[in-house]
């Protein structure tokens, strides 16, 4: 690990949660949305700088920073980054800045309590991506309950919002439970490996837990309770209806970031896979199970939607299944994949849920029998729909084309089943989204109120134009991602093979890549 003076990690955890609290006393002429949108776009800089500074030579973990919280129990704010984590940081920063311009005249009621929530959810999340400290994900991660639920409960634009945000609670809380359990049980351990008073011996941070051998017998219980958690978040059918409804009926900002902030997949490569690595490695076929079904039922469900909002949803969903396929391939080339995947939907995704919101503002429905026409009234708004749907859809020249070839082929290389599920999984992706286009942007328009909708504004543009650009630049150069990630998921890798891990009695360790199925 790598330390330095400059604290820029907290710093962008802090910085967000600041302004947060800053917007309370905001007043005109520095109204609580400019404040907003000075402290997201520093966020942005802020990990574009981190970006720099990390060396994708050194697979450790780097610029380490760690504060004691409650020494007694070995509990302490310890943020660091690597190879897995790099991208993700300034992705989510750039996500959040784009939901604030978007929504830039529509927060008309209590604009100071809605930007403090936006600006608190990008701060815990950024301590999702950034902590080394199992206690402190734990927090972190359901500190990103309270905004969620307040901002769709209070902004909800659909007629059962509320409903939908109360969903969206109670399966964030259950999700914590067996993520408690597991990390306790990961800690007491540390604790028994290490003898002595059982307080003084805890250890709660990543790098404690890695370097510390777990039972097998453990991992078998441990490992289950963590994918259980990071599952019913991600989500893996069966626990994926509350994304759906919280899509539909939450503002649009919040559909975009739950949509785009992969932070249970993320979960899953960080904690579930690296703590308990045999059990990961032994049940690598679950994964690649669960992640078929998901993708193969979204896709199926996909189809029958006619909301873009609600087929949005089950894109994501189906997406997340492909990720997972990759995870549980156990080689780079699926891993790289289901990063790349990841990032690139993050991108995709939010911005098609954006320019659905646009199409909403302007005609009130995103269902597909109230449109049609769009593409003559609004040929710049189609344009970049159009745009992002062929990211989404991997055609090459855009980000998704390398990141859905690595993952395909890694998942060829562990069993072909996981890539025939994969290829499905696309065809199936096409099949729902070329309909939908021709129903909402083709073909006679359906309202009157179509043909005199006005097209993207300056603002809406600059919010589209980024990402359009590092869709395009990272389908002609995706070495720049994959650079940065190679070292970090072959170390992951690696720590999945490591033989230590495999002593339990008459357990044996699974060829390289090769997926149990």
């Amino acid at each position: 690990m790598t330390a330095i003076n400059f604290p820029p990690l907290s710093l962008l955890v802090l910085l967000p949660l600041v302004a947060a609290l800053l917007t309370a006393f905001s007043r005109p002429p520095l109204p609580a949305k400019m404040l907003a949108l000075a402290a997201t776009a520093l966020e942005l800089v802020l990990s574009i700088w981190v970006l720099f500074r990390f060396d994708p030579g050194n697979s450790r973990f780097q610029l380490v920073e760690h504060y004691p919280w409650m020494p007694d129990l070995q509990i302490g704010f310890m943020f660091g980054l690597d190879g897995i984590a790099v991208l993700f940081v300034p992705v989510a920063a750039l996500l959040v800045l784009m939901t604030v311009l978007a929504g830039w005249h529509s927060v008309q009621t209590r604009p100071k309590l809605y930007y403090g929530l936006l600006l608190m959810l990008e701060s815990m999340a950024m301590g999702v991506y950034l902590t080394l400290d199992t206690i402190n994900f734990l927090l972190f991660w359901e500190l990103t309950l309270p905004p969620l639920f307040l901002l769709t409960g209070l902004w909800g634009i659909g007629a059962w919002h509320r409903g939908a945000a109360m969903k969206l609670g109670l399966t964030l809380l259950a999700a914590a439970i067996p993520l408690l359990f597991a990390f306790v049980m990961l800690a007491a351990n540390h604790a028994d490996q290490n003898g002595g008073d059982l307080t003084a011996t805890l250890a709660f941070t990543l790098p404690a837990l890695m370097e510390t051998p777990v039972p097998y017998s453990l991992q078998t219980q441990v490992f289950p309770l963590l994918l259980l958690g990071f599952a019913v978040t991600a989500p893996l059918v069966p626990f994926h209806t509350w994304l759906s409804s919280a899509t539909m009926e939450a503002p649009i900002a919040v559909a975009t970031l739950l949509l785009g902030l992969k932070l249970s997949v993320f979960g899953i490569l960080r904690y579930a896979m690296q703590l308990t690595p045999a059990a990961a490695v032994e049940y690598s076929w679950v994964l690649g199970i669960l992640g078929g079904i998901t993708l193969i039922y979204a896709s199926l469900v996909a189809m029958q939607q006619t909301s873009l909002r609600r087929m949005l949803a089950y894109a994501g969903t189906g997406h997340t299944g492909l990720a997972i396929i990759g995870i549980s391939a156990l080689n780079v080339q699926g891993l790289q994949g289901a990063i790349l995947l990841l990032l690139n939907f993050t991108v995709s995704a939010s911005c098609l849920m954006l320019i659905t919101g646009f199409i909403h503002a302007r005609l009130g429905s995103s269902e597909a029998v109230h449109l049609g026409g769009l593409a003559g009234a609004m040929p710049r708004l189609t344009g970049f729909f159009l745009l992002f749907t062929t990211v989404g859809l991997g055609m090459p020249g855009t980000s998704g084309f390398p990141a859905e070839l690595l993952l395909i082929f890694g998942a060829m290389i562990a069993h072909p089943s996981l890539a025939i599920t994969a290829v499905a999984g696309l065809v199936f992706t096409a099949a729902y989204t070329l309909p939908m286009l021709r129903r909402v942007f083709w073909g006679p328009a359906r309202h009157p109120a179509i043909t005199r909708a006005q097209d993207l504004k300056p603002r809406e543009l600059a919010v589209l134009a980024l990402p359009a650009v590092l869709a395009l630049w990272l389908g002609f150069f995706p070495g720049t991602t994959l650079n940065l990630t190679k070292n970090a998921a072959e170390a992951w890798l690696n720590r999945l093979t490591t033989p230590a891990f495999f002593s339990a009695p008459g357990h044996t360790r699974p060829a390289v890549g090769q997926a149990k199925l």
